[in-house]
């Protein structure tokens, strides 16, 4: 399948470009990008290399991808932004190359949605089937698990990490992980339990959600230490696949987890739903 490339497009002879990829006026494609099949470039989005995207992903208008990183650091060092499949980034987007201290790569999976002024800073790892609402903004070296969900304007600070399933509610700030499955609630975050609604359109049973509750009841309402909770999960949910991820997860963390509940720190957030 043929090539659809607007006239007033720009394309650099050293881009690659795949069969049956369509791009708008005025777009700009740099050196050194490979574009996959399928994919639609829309009108004045600029794409910098090197920059790898892959098949099927919908890139609106004047989005920005493969940019130099906001790195004082940087000195023009080669590193790379790697996209998956089937993505769509929305007007206005930007996601930035990664830095030769921080690994040399940004990199996001398949299946996600990037809404309007979406946000991913250098060496940031995001997973597949995530949701980034309007505004959302990753800092440098943030890590982003797989069906994730970012609410409007919540801001993560460089090198934490949100885990998989976990739901990040609207104008929220975090500067420490972000607990996965779970509802993750405002300026000064809270947890609002697990990310029920969000889970059960993902395929969860009942007794999969039981188990979650119940973990992270221990975790955060039984005044344990961290510690103390863990060996407790560990003892009460041996072979649960879900709970051992939760664990792990907590064991991984290098700035500690967010686990604090509405009212103990005088958090602004409100209760939120899954998505």
């Amino acid at each position: 399948m043929k090539s659809e490339i607007h006239p007033t497009a720009v394309i650099d002879p050293a881009a690659d470009i795949a069969a049956g990829v369509r791009i708008g006026p005025h777009a700009v494609v740099g050196p050194h990008v490979e574009i996959g099949e399928g994919t639609e470039i829309g009108s004045g989005a600029v794409l910098e290399g090197p920059l790898r995207l892959g098949r099927g992903n919908r890139v609106f208008a004047h989005v920005c991808l493969g940019f130099d990183p906001q790195d004082l650091k940087y000195r023009g060092e080669r590193t790379t932004l790697e996209i998956g499949d089937r993505n769509q980034f929305r007007e206005f987007c930007t996601v930035h190359r990664g830095t030769a201290s921080g690994g040399g790569v940004t990199r996001i999976g398949s299946d996600g949605l990037f809404m309007v002024y979406t946000h991913i800073a250098h060496d940031a790892i995001v997973g597949d089937r995530v949701i980034f609402a309007n505004n959302a903004t990753l800092a440098g070296h943030v890590e982003v698990g797989d069906e994730a969900t970012l609410g409007a304007f919540a801001a993560v600070h460089q090198f934490c990490r949100i885990g998989k399933y976990a739901y990040i509610g609207g104008v929220s700030v975090i500067t420490q992980d972000a607990l996965p499955f779970v509802k993750t609630v405002g300026q000064k975050p809270a947890t609002y339990g697990i990310n029920r609604i969000g889970l059960e359109r993902r395929g969860f049973d009942e007794e999969r959600l039981r188990n979650l509750e119940r973990a992270v009841r221990i975790l955060t309402r039984e005044r344990l230490s961290t510690s103390s909770a863990l060996e407790r999960l560990r003892a009460e949910f041996p072979g649960d696949g879900d709970v051992s991820h939760l664990v792990e997860f907590i064991a991984a963390s290098e700035r500690g987890v967010i686990k604090s509940v509405p009212g103990a720190q005088g958090s602004r957030g409100g209760a939120a739903d899954g998505a």
